[in-house]
């Protein structure tokens, strides 16, 4: 900035226009209101069906929230640009106090052109003359310097955020110029530290590289510039070469204990920068997905693959760079397996590879594993890579199987098909040299946000929308490979927490498999009328997930064999029951979504279905627990215990009876947001018994008993029963917790007899 600019700077147009900006995040905080109270609202209320309960509802819930990042946008825009102007003001005030004293010793400031002169007033000299001139000169300087900063660094922190999306709004948040000019300076001297050789390293600077990751990796103009500054392959060499002690011999015995936490800084700041639509970053994405294949540099054995999957483990991943990502990945895994044929070796660790994890799970060298891991954060990528196709029927490999007439022809395998069911592993072991079991389990942890829509670990939210057909597919496919072989998840219990959540957000689809009802088109009118009423016993919004009653029992006794699966869904039945049992017996219930006038078969209807659920489970649990029952049952007590934390203010703390609760039981509670009557009060009840079983010393009972199951599981559908039809106000209350008495214990008589047919290699007596 020149001194005639900023000395004669008319700052009316910077007010005015702040001015304008504050005006509008006044009208767009109105607008925020009115699509977070009135369209999201009313969108959340509705009785969406079919493809307006997955497409039109998720459009909604996403464009309402384009509102709240376009006034959080603004927000920072203003703020930013009040900022500079009275930043701007204060070196302008500077500026012309400076040529005052200047005149009081006789000076005379002159602008020419861009520069500006210092002279010495002719008639009025002294011996400081040439000294006073120098100072007045280098502090106007100063200023004028301090002045071009802040408007170029305001430029470019403006710039940034607005080239954050290419299409709507970002959620960025910046107080003050300041912090946006600190966030880019800071991304440009952190990527100069990165791309720096490893031997030339210093611990120090290490150290402020790994503090300053941690601090702005959230942040988004950071993120971009760092990521765009250091590049793709920068960013392969950086993590590659400080993995290896023989390049970073200093380095490495100092600081290795927080190479962890420097990798999950890194990975942060990476998936916040690829959210990123500015041209460095697409650029950035394309060159990571096409250096995957290729190895880090010309005598290394490391891919690009290996590096960046390990960068990859936290973080919220842009979806289209996962999906590219994973599609040029599954490209190599088939060229190193032959497709699909055997251990794709080239995944394989070696002795002198790098560990390129440091979390001590694995050693980092199998990039699916890492992978695997960010697909859990990212549901639509997770769906779509699941359902993606690994070989088809065209492509030369030896799956194989059976047409109509029997004959052996090939088959095709989905992503899912692989990974779930015939991927040969490379062997991994652990920081303890144990076998690895991190693959599997974020495989079981991307297979949770693939087919639930949110993250795994999370649970599920007023916004999470109802299944699609992609998730129900998934479901599907899933539930009927557990079925075909149950080993998949009994010889890997860790899985089970996921497979158990998954069951628990499917209930409805679960509780209409067990009805044996026919939902095909060529289905009889009379089996399509049995079905149409079924859909409305257990309805659901968005795509339902068709699964056979056998396979469904047989899933849910192979979860039942695993305390933390159990519990999952154990206790989200508990709560589906209840909240079923409110919503039907509701008089206000609209005549075309009721199942029957008929109370009693409405009420021993749900008891039934409900009872056979946690018959299912229990002989699973039986199996589960057959000899050293004591400390093995007590196991599953702790587990559904420890769900009381865990939905506290969701799940029992509300009845939800609008579409939430039918397409996803542990939404349903959340959603009603009032008192609960019923679901609060079964979930508490269950939830005190097992804590007391867990303390007792004699443990084992359910275990050891089939009847105190069958009681207990009587006991809450009977309240619930009884309290819904109270919170009704329904004279027959005594009847209605009769018949539910009568249809949980049924159903859940049912659910050990049919466990049995369908599984009869099980030994306990039930």
């Amino acid at each position: 900035m020149d001194f005639e600019a900023l000395h004669s700077a008319n700052f009316k147009m910077l007010d005015d226009t702040v001015t304008d900006w504050t005006s509008m995040l006044t009208k767009l905080k109105e607008l925020e209101k009115d699509a977070r109270e009135g369209l999201r609202g009313k969108a959340l209320k509705a009785n969406w069906s079919g493809y307006n309960a997955t497409v039109s509802r998720e459009f909604i819930g996403k464009t309402s929230g384009e509102f709240a990042d376009a006034h959080t946008q603004a927000t920072s825009i203003r703020d930013i640009m009040t900022d500079t102007r009275d930043e701007l003001k204060t070196q302008q005030r500077l500026l012309k106090e400076a040529v005052e004293r200047g005149r009081g010793k006789h000076l005379t400031v002159t602008a020419k052109g861009d520069a500006f002169t210092v002279e010495e007033n002719p008639d009025s000299k002294s011996s400081t003359g040439q000294k006073d001139v120098n100072e007045l000169r280098n502090e106007l300087q100063g200023i004028l310097d301090k002045a071009t900063e802040i408007d170029s660094t305001a430029a470019t922190s403006l710039k940034a955020l607005v080239d954050l999306t290419d299409l709507g709004f970002s959620d960025a948040v910046y107080k003050d110029r300041d912090s946006a000019a600190a966030a880019v300076k800071e991304a440009e001297e952190l990527a100069a530290l990165a791309k720096k050789d490893p031997e030339d390293l210093t611990v120090k600077e290490f150290d402020r590289l790994n503090a300053g990751l941690q601090k702005y990796s959230g942040d988004q103009i950071f993120a971009e510039h760092f990521a765009e500054k250091l590049t793709a392959k920068g960013t392969l060499e950086f993590w590659a070469g400080i993995n290896d002690p023989a390049k970073n011999r200093d380095l490495f015995p100092e600081r290795r204990e927080q190479f962890d936490d420097l990798q999950k800084n890194l990975s942060l700041t990476l998936a916040t920068a690829t959210q990123a639509d500015t041209p460095d970053m697409s650029k950035w994405k394309y060159e990571m997905t096409d250096l995957g294949s290729q190895p880090v540099h010309k005598n290394s054995t490391t891919q690009g693959f290996q590096v960046m999957s390990n960068l990859m483990r936290w973080g919220n991943f842009e979806d289209r760079f996962l999906n590219d990502y994973g599609t040029e990945l599954m490209k190599t895994e088939k060229a190193a397996s032959s497709n699909g044929r055997h251990t794709p070796t080239l995944w394989m660790h070696m002795g002198m590879d790098p560990n390129l994890n440091r979390t001590g799970t694995d050693s980092g060298s199998d990039p699916m594993i890492g992978f695997l891991k960010a697909l859990s954060n990212s549901p639509d990528a997770a769906t779509d890579f699941f359902n993606s196709d690994f070989v088809t029927k065209d492509e030369d490999h030896d799956f194989k199987t059976k047409d109509k007439d029997g004959k052996e022809v090939k088959d095709e395998l989905s992503n899912f098909d692989y990974l779930f069911e015939e991927r040969d592993w490379p062997p991994e072991m652990d920081s303890e040299l144990e076998d690895s079991i991190e693959g599997r389990n974020n495989l079981a942890l991307a297979l949770e946000a693939a087919t639930t829509g949110h993250p795994a670990g999370e649970l599920p939210t007023v916004d999470t929308p109802p299944h699609n057909a992609e998730q129900t597919k998934l479901m599907e496919g899933f539930v009927q490979s557990i079925s075909e072989d149950n080993t998949r998840l009994t010889d890997r219990g860790y899985m089970s927490d996921s497979i158990g959540q998954i069951a628990s957000e499917y209930l409805p689809d679960i509780n209409r498999a067990t009805t044996d009802t026919n939902p095909s088109d060529d289905a009889t009118p009379t089996e399509k009328e049995a079905r149409a009423r079924i859909e409305k016993l257990f309805p659901v919004a968005g795509s339902e997930a068709v699964m056979d009653h056998r396979d469904v029992s047989r899933f849910l006794l192979t979860i039942g064999q695993d305390p933390e699966g159990y519990a999952a869904v154990e206790v989200s039945q508990k709560a589906y029951m209840a909240n079923l049992m409110d919503h039907h017996l509701n008089p206000d219930l609209p005549a075309d979504q009721r199942y029957s006038e008929n109370k009693q078969l409405l009420v021993g209807e749900i008891a039934h279905a409900s009872g056979e659920v946690s018959g299912t489970l229990n002989v699973g649990r039986q199996e589960a627990v057959a000899g050293p029952a004591d400390e093995a049952d007590k196991k599953y007590e702790q587990s559904v215990a420890q769900w009381k934390n865990g939905v506290s203010g969701g799940i029992g703390t509300g009845i939800g009876v609008g579409v939430s609760f039918i397409a996803s039981p542990v939404v349903g509670a959340a959603v009603g947001g009032g008192a609960s009557t019923v679901s609060g009060m079964i979930l508490e009840e269950l939830f005190q018994d097992a804590e007391g079983k867990a303390k007792d010393e004699a443990g084992g009972k359910m275990g050891e008993d089939w009847e105190n199951g069958l009681d207990s599981n009587i006991k809450y559908t009977q309240t619930a029963a009884a309290e819904a039809a109270k919170a009704h106000h329904l004279p027959d209350s005594g009847d209605i917790a009769e018949w539910a008495r009568t249809g949980a214990r049924d159903g859940y008589q049912h659910g050990g007899d049919f466990s049995g047919r369908v599984a009869p290699e099980l030994t306990t007596d039930i």
